[in-house]
């Protein structure tokens, strides 16, 4: 894309979003308006209806006698506490219509989301395929937005049981590289195959079975421990997690606390700390047993000591199985079978930690700025 198309986009862009709050703000001043008039005028009309009923009165106790005005007395007072009771449902009414608009609106987002047709068809009907093959990509190419490509032309083989690191700058393509894989999104061209077997010939459902991925932000929900490592599969048994924790090297830190993998955490891990959470996360893959382990970032905000716990973790994980490792720092990854370097959705650099370094090019360039920022 040219700078005069890009200035372009970004200029429609900018109108597109200032009409955006051109509306809103209008719609926001009508509602002030709506209820800036409403309320007002439902207290103008409690109040005149309370002064006729007094005048009204005044004049129905004109001339008679003081029992009369004393019986007269009650029924106005009456009178004056039901025209009140009257008008509050009607202020309530305005209120509610208030709560009506705003719940209309998301109403309307969460039928847009439900009506929403994905673009990822469940067309594949392998039930039963052999993940224990070698896995490829050839000639892949994906963008997100036509025009502007994110993969290009990939070409790449993931033995079966090998560990694959891939690194690379911000916006590469690593992580789209995954999701395609795990067919979060389509691929536009090229194949990517298990063996000999295309993805979209399997049953999304089996083909996402096997694969267990570990990512930087771990999202754990407000239960206990046990339903957050199974998400609630009965299949899975206390035995299964507490050996699969024992493995993973998370026993100690759960067995530490009051109720153990019973203990209740709160949304997002809010009581627990990064490590701890990335190690639930870890169990959480292992007790699965997938046949394809993808860890993309898994150790980027965590500190030195929890990081050689996950990578321990990490160890025990990648063991026997194939493993797709994104990560940008090179110290977690030495270990890799082989290296992916990847720059603007190409692989332009790959082999072995040492072989990489040898070549003295991006992989080098990139090892030695990380280990100058740690000296700094």
């Amino acid at each position: 894309m040219s700078l005069v198309q890009l200035f372009n986009r970004q200029q429609q862009e900018a109108r597109h979003f200032e009409q955006i709050n051109s509306d809103h703000r209008a719609a926001h001043i009508k509602a002030v308006w709506a209820n800036s008039i409403f309320f007002p005028f439902v207290e103008l009309l409690s109040s005149l209806s309370i002064a006729f009923l007094l005048v009204w009165g005044a004049l129905q106790v004109s001339g008679k006698s003081e029992q009369d005005v004393s019986n007269m007395f009650g029924e106005l007072f009456a009178f004056v506490f039901w025209i009140s009771q009257l008008y509050r449902p009607i202020r309530m009414l305005a209120d509610k219509f208030n709560v009506l608009q705003r719940g209309t609106v998301r109403a309307e987002r969460i039928f847009a989301v439900l009506d929403e047709h994905t673009d990822i068809q469940d067309k594949g009907s392998l039930a039963k395929v052999d993940f224990n093959q070698n896995l490829v990509f050839k000639d892949v190419c994906f963008s997100y937005v036509e025009g502007q490509p994110v993969i290009t032309n990939l070409n790449l083989e993931i033995k079966c049981g090998q560990t694959v690191a891939i690194v690379g700058a911000t916006g590469s393509g690593k992580t789209t590289l995954v999701n395609l894989l795990g067919r979060f999104y389509e691929h536009q061209q090229g194949q990517i195959l298990i063996g000999a077997v295309p993805i979209e010939e399997i049953e999304l459902s089996t083909l996402r079975k096997n694969i267990a991925i570990v990512l930087q932000d771990v999202f754990l929900f407000s239960d206990t421990i046990f339903n957050n490592i199974t998400l609630g599969d009965p299949s899975i048994t206390l035995d299964q997690v507490i050996s699969a924790s024992k493995e993973v090297g998370a026993h100690d830190f759960i067995s530490a606390l009051p109720d153990q993998y019973n203990q209740k955490i709160a949304e997002r891990g809010g009581s627990l700390s990064t490590g701890q959470r990335q190690l639930l996360a870890f169990i959480r893959a292992y007790v699965y047993q997938p046949s394809l382990l993808i860890l993309d970032e898994a150790t980027s905000s965590v500190d030195s000591e929890s990081e050689s716990m996950i990578q321990r973790a990490t160890d025990k994980l990648t063991a026997g199985r194939t493993a797709i490792v994104i990560a940008h720092r090179l110290s977690t990854i030495r270990k890799a079978d082989r290296i992916i370097v990847m720059e603007n959705g190409r692989i332009i650099e790959q082999g072995t930690h040492e072989q990489l370094l040898a070549i003295d090019g991006h992989y080098k360039n990139l090892s030695d700025r990380q280990y100058f920022n740690q000296e700094a």
